[in-house]
């Protein structure tokens, strides 16, 4: 998938959830900042109204969770953290390979 689908892909969720809705600006042409392309524009946008892929946010639970793994001695603790861990991996795994499988459609 080219990045501009994915993109606009992820601009269409955020509005049917609603998180679009009042933004600064709203209603009024966009103005592109000088050489942004289209992908950075919406990824611009993205940005502004603060959604974040959720690929995006299934990285930085995984980076997060390792980190409390190293931290966190032998116990029962540390084996509820390796099960979350397998858990939100396994997930970020499902999301990269159904966008590998959209681009390839493309």
């Amino acid at each position: 998938m080219r990045w501009d689908k994915l993109a606009e892909q992820q601009i269409r969720k955020a509005e049917a959830e609603g998180q679009l809705d009042n933004l600064k600006g709203a209603g009024k042409p966009l103005k592109a900042e000088t050489g942004e392309s289209a992908d950075a524009a919406g990824f611009r946008i993205m940005h502004e109204a603060g959604v974040v892929p959720r690929e995006i946010e299934l990285r930085k639970q995984v980076e997060a969770l390792t980190a409390k793994l190293r931290e966190t001695p032998e116990g029962a603790e540390r084996e509820a953290i390796v099960r979350e861990l397998a858990d939100v991996q396994l997930r970020l795994d499902i999301e990269q390979e159904a966008r590998r499988k959209y681009m390839r459609h493309d």
